[in-house]
């Protein structure tokens, strides 16, 4: 093999030099992990309880709808706490919280009569508790890692994200229709024990000494400060419009029931873990995303072949096809949220870290639910084909026009960017006096 060819495989190799170097990265990686598997079990065992419970396909459907104010009040105000306390005990706290109401499912899963009321009362809970936790967990990553390893992280964080959303749903359903929804419920309880092990060896994250004190006003300051940034609202509104426009999960069902054929379980199957698949490759092969110095335009073209996977897909003649482009539609949303990840980490000050993190969660979990929607109503209108096939189009179209208005954002560059220079800078300083 060539000197050239040699050299092209080690950009490609994915850097994992965060978890070597990182104790604290290691700790907080496995704690992420071992939560995420519980938690797509019980993901999984919910809406299956749910149907047992009612057999109401609306009713399955109301569980995600109460978890959405939750979700949205807690993002907020979790980024704001993330500013002003110790980010490794607010997500300690956080894990306590969700271990309760995974052991509050599990014991009405275990009464004679388990009570509808409770699925919903605990699912709005947790979806509240896992939005506090959220902008801890990606703020507390700035500070046990340096700025250049940004990228890797999330690379890295993204990997295993996607192999447990392909493992995890896999293993619930096994769970729960082999066992039932009690067995899956005292998993996650497990899961959340095993996370806090590793979470208190986490060395405490202290907040700044002149951090504001959580309230509304220090919510509207980070509003105002990402609002300031047309580089940041580049990345969230890039990322919203691709969402939308392009999210098609809903349609699921109903193309593994149409082209799936005898096999539509297994269809439905591959079609569920296609993006992430498409992730975890884009995740291995990241390696290159560290020599790109234009962020901002990598999110755009980035997001735009997002939509280009999504749009082909529609005119795929089998599903085997289909699968392919959502795998490579996963793998650009991959991509995407590296470079997103590296400007927000390389260029947020530590001290609205936790604020942005809270709106960050929020771009990229209200973008797929309300594209869920979106897909939804337009195969209504005109087949899952349409659906899909207008739908990429409109997202390739959505985030060329918004790369077109905001130019800040398209023409950022990581070595002359201000923000970014001055971050670094603030880091050396923190290095030489340490």
């Amino acid at each position: 093999m060539s000197r050239t060819s040699l050299g092209f495989l080690r950009r490609m190799r994915m850097d994992v030099s965060p978890i070597r170097e990182s104790r604290d990265f290691r700790l907080l990686l496995g704690s992420s992990l071992v939560t995420m598997f519980g938690s797509f079990i019980t993901l999984v065992a919910v809406p299956y309880q749910m149907k047992e419970l009612t057999d109401s396909p609306l009713m399955v459907g109301l569980v995600s709808v109460v978890e959405f104010v939750p979700m949205v009040v807690g993002g907020l105000w979790g980024g704001a706490i993330a500013d002003a306390l110790d980010r490794r005990k607010i997500m300690i706290y956080s894990e306590v919280g969700l271990c309760g109401a995974s052991l509050l499912l599990m014991v009405n899963a275990l009464m004679p009569e388990p009570q509808v009321w409770v699925l919903f009362v605990v699912g709005a809970l947790s979806a509240g508790l896992y939005s506090v936790r959220g902008p801890s967990e990606q703020a507390v990553i700035n500070r046990v890692l340096k700025l250049d390893q940004m990228g890797a992280a999330f690379a890295i964080q993204g990997m295993t994200r996607n192999i447990g959303g392909i493992a995890g749903p896999a293993l619930g359903g096994v769970i729960v229709v082999s066992f039932g929804p009690a067995t899956s419920y005292g998993i996650d309880v497990v899961s959340f024990l095993l996370s806090l092990t590793l979470l208190v060896r986490v060395a405490t994250v202290a907040p700044a000494e002149d951090a504001a004190p959580p309230s509304l006003e220090s919510l509207l300051d980070g509003v105002r400060y990402a609002v300031r940034r047309p580089d940041l609202m580049g990345t969230y509104l890039v990322d919203m419009a691709a969402m939308f426009f392009a999210m098609s999960n809903a349609l699921f069902p109903f193309l593994a029931e149409h082209y799936g054929g005898e096999n539509e379980r297994f269809a439905l199957g591959l079609l569920a873990a296609a993006g992430g698949i498409g992730s975890v490759l884009a995740s291995l092969t990241s390696g290159w995303t560290a020599h790109v110095h234009r962020h901002g335009l990598g999110v755009i073209v980035s997001a735009a072949l997002w939509g280009v996977g999504v749009a082909v897909a529609a005119i795929m003649p089998n599903i085997w096809l289909i699968v392919a482009c959502l795998v490579f539609a996963g793998g650009a949303d991959m991509i995407s949220g590296i470079f997103r990840g590296m400007i927000w980490n390389q260029t947020i000050p530590d001290e609205y870290r936790g604020r942005l993190a809270g709106i960050e969660l929020l771009s990229y979990s209200a973008g797929p639910m309300l594209g869920n929607g979106r897909a939804g109503l337009m195969s209504h209108l005109g087949g899952e084909r349409f659906s899909l096939g207008a739908g990429g189009l409109l997202c390739v179209g959505g985030v060329l026009a918004l790369g077109a208005l905001l130019p800040r954002f398209r023409a950022y560059d990581a070595r002359t960017d201000e923000h970014a220079l001055e971050q670094r800078a603030r880091r050396g300083e923190q290095s030489a006096a340490a």
